[in-house]
C-alpha cells in the first residue's frame, strides 16, 4: 500500500501550528508540495514554508482570513500559481470560544461559526470548480468527536463541527460523480497549544475516558489525512474517521 504523493500539491488551512503544521509536514514527507493558509500564526506558517522548502518541497505561506469568500478564491489561485497544480484541500482552521449557553455571547457564537464552518465551506467552494474540471481531487475536513457527541460548554464549537460533518457528507455526494473524494477526520483530545491552555482536570478526564490511556499527538491526525489523500483510500468518500483512542466508544 503506497501513501506516496510525489508530484502532487495540497492546500492546508490553519497550517501555522498544531494539527495543521503536522499535516503540512506529513504531506510534504509523502512528497507533496504544500500551500499553508494562516492568519493569526502567519509568522509560524512562513517559517514552516521555509522549512519545507529546505527539505526539497515547494511551499508557500498565504495570509488569509479563512471565513472570507474572496480571500479563499485568491488563496486557491495563489496556491495553483505557486505550486503549478492543486490535488488536495485540508480544511483544518478552527477556534474555540467556550462558555455555557446562558453565558455565551453572540460574538462568541459568530466567531466560531465564521472560522470553523463558514471557513471550511469557503475553501471547499473555492476548489470545487477546479477539482470538478480536472476530475480528481481530495478534500479532507477536520471536525471533532464533539461534533458527534456534543460537549457541555461548547455549543458553538460542537455545532460548527457537526456542520462540517454534514457538509462533508453532502459534498461527497455532489462531487463524487466527478472523481472527487470528500472525507472528514474527527479527533478526540489532541496535545496542541490550544489544549495546553485547558485546566489540568479537563485533560485528566479526557485521558481517563480514553481506552488507549493517552492524548493524541498532532501526527496521529496528520497520518490519517495523508492516507485519505492517497490512492490507498480511493474508494472511501463521505466518511467520518474518528482518531480518538476510543474516547467516544
Amino acid at each position: 500500500m503506497s501513501l506516496q504523493l510525489a508530484g502532487q500539491a495540497a492546500l492546508v488551512t490553519g497550517a501555522g501550528r498544531g494539527i495543521g503544521a503536522a499535516i503540512a509536514r506529513e504531506l510534504a514527507g509523502a512528497g507533496c508540495d504544500v500551500a499553508l493558509v494562516e492568519s493569526g500564526a502567519f509568522d509560524e506558517a512562513q517559517s514552516l514554508a521555509d522549512e519545507l522548502g529546505r527539505s526539497g518541497r515547494r511551499s508557500i505561506a498565504i495570509r488569509a482570513d479563512v471565513s472570507d469568500f474572496a480571500g479563499a478564491e485568491q488563496a486557491v489561485a495563489a496556491a495553483v500559481e505557486a505550486l503549478g497544480r492543486l490535488d488536495h484541500l485540508v480544511c483544518n482552521a478552527g477556534i474555540a470560544r467556550d462558555a455555557m449557553i446562558w453565558k455565551m455571547t453572540e460574538e462568541a457564537w459568530d466567531q466560531v461559526m465564521d472560522v470553523n464552518l463558514k471557513g471550511c465551506f469557503a475553501y471547499c467552494r473555492a476548489v470545487a470548480g477546479l477539482f470538478r474540471e480536472q476530475q480528481h481531487g481530495r478534500i479532507v475536513n477536520i471536525a471533532s468527536i464533539n461534533g458527534l457527541r456534543g460537549k457541555a460548554g461548547q455549543a458553538n464549537y460542537a455545532a460548527s463541527k457537526a456542520g462540517i460533518i454534514a457538509l462533508t457528507r453532502t459534498l461527497a455526494r455532489e462531487l463524487g460523480p466527478k472523481g472527487v473524494n470528500v472525507n472528514c477526520v474527527a479527533p478526540g483530545m489532541v496535545r496542541t497549544e490550544m489544549t495546553a491552555k485547558l485546566p489540568p482536570a479537563i485533560l485528566e478526564r479526557a485521558i481517563a475516558e480514553t481506552p488507549l490511556g493517552r492524548m493524541a499527538e498532532p501526527e496521529d491526525i496528520a497520518r490519517v489525512v495523508v492516507f485519505l489523500c492517497s490512492e490507498a483510500s480511493r474508494h472511501i468518500t463521505g466518511e467520518v474517521i474518528r482518531v480518538d483512542g476510543g474516547q467516544l466508544a
